[in-house]
């Protein structure tokens, strides 16, 4: 796996809440909610510097998403994403995730909204996502 986060998510209760502070309250450049049309789709992203990008979920969503419950001290309150190139890559880093010690949450498959995604946590219990995209 190469050293890099593609994403950051925070889960959030209030997704319009949590937009508009980071949107208007902090000035960050945002399309919006976006998704909405698929389940658990509703996410907003923020491009930052280094193709760094910033998005907010609503938690239940990626409790629903994983199968994990969705309390205040779950795995579930942020999500780490890695993107990578093929979904031939995301099995090979979920291979390698699982090797080092990581715990498969969810095998990659097919995403609502096109892509190809699957979840590991690592030793401390933080959650992975790693994913092809191929609308980026």
């Amino acid at each position: 796996m190469q050293p890099s986060i593609s994403f950051i998510t925070l889960t959030v209760e209030n997704l319009e809440r949590a937009v508009a502070f980071y949107r208007d309250g902090l000035g960050w450049p945002t399309d919006g909610i976006v998704g909405e049309k698929y389940e658990n789709g509703a996410v907003a992203f923020f491009k930052l510097a280094n193709n760094l990008t910033f998005a907010l979920w609503p938690k239940q969503s990626l409790a629903n998403e994983t199968g994990l419950p969705h309390d205040n001290h779950a795995p579930t309150n942020v999500l780490l994403a890695h993107n990578v190139p093929s979904e031939a890559q995301v099995e090979q880093v979920l291979l390698e995730a699982k090797q080092a010690g990581a715990t498969w949450v969810k095998p990659a498959k097919r995403t609502a909204w096109g892509g190809y995604a699957g979840y590991f946590m690592d030793p401390e219990q933080h959650l992975w996502e790693v994913v092809y995209n191929p609308h980026l």
